[in-house]
């Protein structure tokens, strides 16, 4: 049989085709536009986001036998807020995650109800990017259209409906709205009524692998499949990265080295940070996560690249590094401000350290090892919380360069596997389709069969000690900078 993974990226939308042995068949990608209304605005319209998944889905299943397509599942955009009216039709484009318009109901959330409560309620606190204080972002301006809401949606979940006719949405995506109580793994009644909305204006809960319908008659006609083809629920895009990783289970460890950067770590029991500097979601195999999310991971070594010593050779500039572990310049990656830990909007990228023989190869080596630095944070925290973690999965663009792995591993003193397939959220999906269509017993057992591992770099003592040393120093550079970030952001 043959299952259809759709990861609904922020730039593209990736679909992928896998049968039941794990190969991937095929790979198909297509672009939408994303607009910047205001300075600090995100924003994409859901209507583009299904006309490229249609699409994308013609193409992908063009050269198969679509009556060996048994089940379509999804990884996707989190946080995003998606507004349907009466007729179902969208109101008003969606806000997305990297949206910054919330502060003022941000600061509403964490200061007036309280972190404390919030923490009580949904096991998070407010950031810009989460859908609750979007949710009252457009109750507060856009009064007109928050009374049309008939339904509440998140990226994934507009196109899980648009093939289903289920207004469905799943555990791990609904973790990082903050109008879910994670622990109990269903909607807050408390923090539904702070946002002024009601439970049936939310869409219906299911687990990742669970089947939520199957595809509409003209759906299937129109992509040539049966109409038993079965939709289930998928996951948030970090969930579906992990299951794709094979980060599920007790214990286990992703980090994700994209545009953003997160490390994942899979929990078969519900915890909380009690600093609220991870996030604690459900996770997408009937388990639980803990998440550190910093806002610019890979995406800080490409702005050093291409924007300011304008070189497309990557691979060139990190062949001159030569001396890991003894670099005295350090770099803050808060490009984009931060989320985990620090949770500061204000705070901003930095250089410290420079002295009249610094290289160029020396601020490039700053710049992959700020980001490592940065990774090892939330690392903390979890060790702190008495999670014990010997070694890590890794994906993303960045996980391509050999230098950033020997780095990561030598900083976060970790064993670093490097699995067969790099299609993370798209390959998570198309194995929660094979669950939900009863290929494999659990999540578990999928990825145990289908996640292969091919090469481990391992941490070398004597560096990963050098190391320690330098991140005894990093991580006394934002607290010395943070009272400035307040001034000049």
């Amino acid at each position: 049989m043959l299952y259809a993974g759709v990861d609904l990226g922020t730039s593209a939308v990736k679909l992928l085709l896998m049968d039941q042995g794990g190969k991937i068949q095929k790979i198909v990608s297509k672009e939408y536009p994303l607009y910047f209304p205001h300075p600090g605005w995100s924003e994409q319209k859901p209507e583009d986001w299904y006309e490229q998944t249609m699409a994308g889905l013609k193409e992908l299943l063009s050269e198969c036998d679509k009556s060996q397509v048994a089940g379509i599942s999804f990884g996707g955009q989190m946080h995003g807020l998606v507004i349907l009216d009466e007729q179902d039709e969208v109101i008003r484009p969606a806000i997305l995650w990297n949206d910054g318009r919330t502060y003022e109901e941000c600061d509403y959330l964490n200061n007036v109800i309280g972190k404390d409560k919030l923490s009580e309620y949904t096991a998070n606190i407010s950031f810009t990017g989460f859908t609750a204080p979007k949710i009252l972002w457009v109750k507060n301006k856009e009064p007109e259209n928050f009374e049309r809401i008939a339904k509440i949606m998140l990226p994934k979940d507009y196109i899980a409906y648009k093939l289903s006719g289920v207004h469905c949405t799943d555990v791990s995506d609904a973790s990082g709205m903050l109008v879910f109580d994670v622990k109990n793994r269903c909607w807050s009644k408390e923090m539904l009524e702070i946002c002024g909305v009601r439970e049936e204006q939310m869409a219906r809960i299911f687990e990742s692998y669970e089947v939520v319908g199957t595809v509409k008659p003209e759906i299937a006609a129109e992509l040539g499949i049966s109409e038993n083809v079965k939709v289930i629920a998928g996951a948030g895009d970090n969930a579906a990265a992990a299951v794709g990783t094979g980060t599920v289970g007790e214990g286990m460890c992703n980090i994700s080295l994209g545009t953003s950067g997160t490390i994942f770590i899979s929990s078969e029991k519900f915890g909380v940070d009690k600093f609220n500097a991870l996030h604690a979601f459900a996770h997408a195999d009937g388990h639980y996560h803990l998440m550190g999310c910093m806002l610019s991971a890979a995406s800080c070594n490409k702005w050093w690249m291409d924007e300011i010593i304008g070189t497309k050779d990557y691979a060139g500039e990190q062949a001159a590094i030569t001396k890991l572990g003894e670099n005295h310049v350090y770099f803050l990656p808060y490009l984009m401000g931060e989320r985990s830990p620090h949770n500061n909007p204000n705070a901003r990228g930095t250089f410290i350290g420079m002295t009249m023989d610094t290289t160029r190869a020396d601020m490039t080596q700053a710049v992959l090892e700020g980001v490592a630095f940065a990774l090892r944070d939330s690392l903390e925290v979890a060790k702190a919380l008495g999670i014990k973690i010997e070694r890590t999965k890794i994906c993303g663009g960045g996980a391509k360069s050999p230098l950033w792995k020997k780095i990561i591993a030598n900083v976060l003193n970790l064993k670093v596997d490097v699995i067969e397939s790099e299609e993370g959220p798209g390959l998570g999906g198309a194995i929660l389709a094979a669950v939900g269509c009863g290929e494999y017993a659990s999540v578990k057992e999928a990825t145990d069969k289908l996640v292969k591992i091919v090469d481990t770099v391992d941490p070398d003592p004597e560096l990963a000690a050098k190391y320690d040393e330098r991140y005894a120093q990093f991580k006394e550079i934002y607290p010395a900078c943070k009272p400035l970030f307040e001034i000049i952001h």
